[in-house]
This record gives C-alpha cells, structure tokens and sequence, in this order.
C-alpha cells in the first residue's frame, strides 16, 4: 500500500503529535497515547477505503463506551456468564444460572451477559442490576437488553469482534450454560485463547442442570476426536472444568484466586503475581513437579521487577520463570498447585473478587 506523504511530510505530522501531546492533561501513558495518533495520522497516507475509516471510527466508539463503562469497576473481579437465549424461566438451566449468578455476587464478584433473555438475563437477575453488566450487540432484528442491567453498565457494541473483545478483557471467569452456535464458539474461543495464552489464566466452568449430560457429551467428544487422536495435549483439558453443581462453580472461581492474583510477561520472563508469599518449600515442590514448562533456569521467588514500577500490583509477591509458552494446561495445573500450598488464613485470600 502507497503513502501518499513524503517521508519530510511524515516526520512533521510526527512533530505535530508530539507538541499536541505535550499540551494533554495526563501523560501517564504517553507512549501508547503517541503510538495511537501515530498509527492514524499513518493511515491518512496510505489509499485506504471509506469502509476502512468506518470499520476504525466505528470500532473505537464501541472501545471507547467500554472503557468508560468499566474503569469505575475495574478493581472488581467480573465474571461471564454464557449461554443460550432461548431457556425458558421454567427451566432447570435457566434457574441454575440465576442461582450462580447469585452465588457469585456473594461472594463480592460482578456479572457479566450479553444482555439478552435465557441464560444470560437469568444470570443479571440473579445478580441484581447493581451487579451486572450488558455488552449488547446492535442485530438487524434489535435484541432487547433484559431488564436486570443498569442502564449506567450497559455498553452496545456494532461488532461482535469489538465486544468478544471486552467479553474476555473484563473476564476474571467464564461460565458457560448450555447453548447453541454462539455458545459453542464462545466455548471454543475461550479455550483456544486459554490453550494459545492469548487469554487468562482464568478459571472455565461448564456448567450444566443437575444430572444434565449437555457438556460431558461435549467433552466426550473434546477427548474422542481431538484427545485420542493427538491435535490437543493431554494436559488441555485441565483449562476448563465441568459440574452440575452450583456450590462446586463457586469454589472453582473461589480457589483460581486464592494465592494466585494474576500474571504477565515482563520480556521473556513469565510473572505470577501473588497474594501471599510461598514458602523456601513450596518452590522447591513447585520445581520438582513443573521443570517441564520451563525454557532455561527454575522457579524462583521475587519482588516487583524494574519494568513494572508504578503498576498497582508492585508490591505483590511474585514467581518468575521462563515459560515455554506452549504448556497452558500445565500452567493451569501450576496455579492450581500454587493455591494448594498458600497460606490458607492470609485475609488477601479470603477475597478473591478484589483486583
């Protein structure tokens, strides 16, 4: 694609950035403000379409209204609900899914839905309108948001992509009800980006109606046509959970984040960040049974590192390692153990809705 500036006309609109950047208010994060404008005035050399321009203005409103609805409640873990819209209230699916997003709520965690009826308006209203949040999508035949969101956290979306997009960033869990293709490849979705760690670590609970059989026929065929035959590992599965039962969901969600608080890269080393300390012990057990997933070196304790000065989490305890990027049923199994071996009475543990 041809720009159509000279370079010398480039480097002035750079210059012109950054002296408009200057003059903001907040420059907090002035490299990533810099790097936006820099990629548009970018684009308006090159011979894109007006369908371009409309899909790129178009989408940053949808981000733009998202952010803005979740930045007041960003230190709360929130937790996606998905399923079909077409379950009925009398059902037993839709009852087990207010009653979950009860249950959570309780428990201090936010909803999330897609706003719709079924499944994901028996989620809001068991978490009540102070809990929830929508991320509608605007459809040729209007979906109607459920009664059970406040209008102030609920966010309309043009693009599917846009609002996949918030699903899994806003994300600290995902639950899954039975459903049709949407469910499925929302299901999908959120283990594909598990397995290639484009997203989580993040608790995936499948959860059915009391003796429902709708996921374990789902991961019988997980483990008949891609376990059996080699196109997963082993260890994928462990990404997701499934259970009939409400106060096991729970305690899904619950223990993900017991010691466990999140984690990043930092160059090519992974951090996990922490709730409490582990012990001399307890890295040396983690060694012993996850050397697999390492590059080079082991795991080892530390502090904040340089890079990550003047993030909220700095002065959390922290496990660093060189991950081998590829293991992330492995690395579920690794926070799994990791919360086993915590200190059980730490208060930091008893909330795990807190970011």
């Amino acid at each position: 694609m041809a720009s159509l500036y000279s370079s010398d006309s480039l480097d002035r609109l750079q210059a012109q950035i950054n002296e408009l950047i200057d003059e903001l208010p907040n420059l907090k994060f002035r490299k990533w403000i810099e790097r936006s404008l820099s990629t548009l005035v970018r684009l308006t050399g090159e011979d894109i379409e007006r369908l371009d321009w409309k899909i790129l203005s178009a989408a940053l409103l949808d981000m733009e209204a998202a952010f803005q609805a979740f930045h007041p409640h960003r230190h709360t873990r929130k937790i996606t609900i998905f399923g079909s819209a077409r379950i009925q209230p009398e059902t037993p699916e839709y009852q087990i899914a207010e009653a979950f997003g009860r249950a959570v709520v309780e428990q201090g965690f936010m909803v999330m839905t897609g706003a719709g009826g079924g499944i994901m308006e028996a989620g809001n209203k068991g978490a009540t309108k102070a809990n929830s949040f929508g991320l509608n999508i605007q459809l040729p035949f209007e979906q109607e948001a459920n009664p059970y969101i406040d209008p102030a956290n609920l966010v309309e979306f043009k693009y599917f992509f846009t609002r996949k997009l918030f699903f899994l960033k806003e994300s600290d869990a995902i639950a899954l009800f039975p459903g049709g293709f949407g469910t499925q490849d929302e299901a999908f979705e959120c283990v594909t980006l598990g397995q290639t760690g484009r997203f989580g670590p993040c608790p995936v609970v499948l959860i059915d109606c009391p003796g429902g059989d709708y996921w374990k026929d789902w991961d019988a065929y997980i483990r008949k046509h891609l376990l059996h035959r080699g196109l997963i590992s082993p260890h994928d599965c462990s990404i997701y959970t499934i259970t009939d039962n409400v106060e096991v969901a729970c305690e899904v969600v619950r223990n993900f984040y017991r010691v466990y608080h999140s984690s990043r890269y930092v160059g090519d080393r992974f951090v996990i960040r922490l709730k409490t300390e582990l012990s001399d012990e307890a890295i040396a057990q983690l060694n012993e049974e996850f050397s697999d997933i390492l590059v080079r070196g082991i795991i080892e304790k530390s502090h904040g590192l340089p890079e990550e000065t003047g993030d909220e989490t700095f002065e959390l305890p922290r496990l660093i390692f060189f991950f081998n990027r590829r293991d992330a049923g492995r690395m579920y199994q690794l926070i799994e153990r990791i919360n086993t071996l915590g200190d059980s009475d730490s208060v930091e543990s008893a909330h795990p809705e807190r970011k």
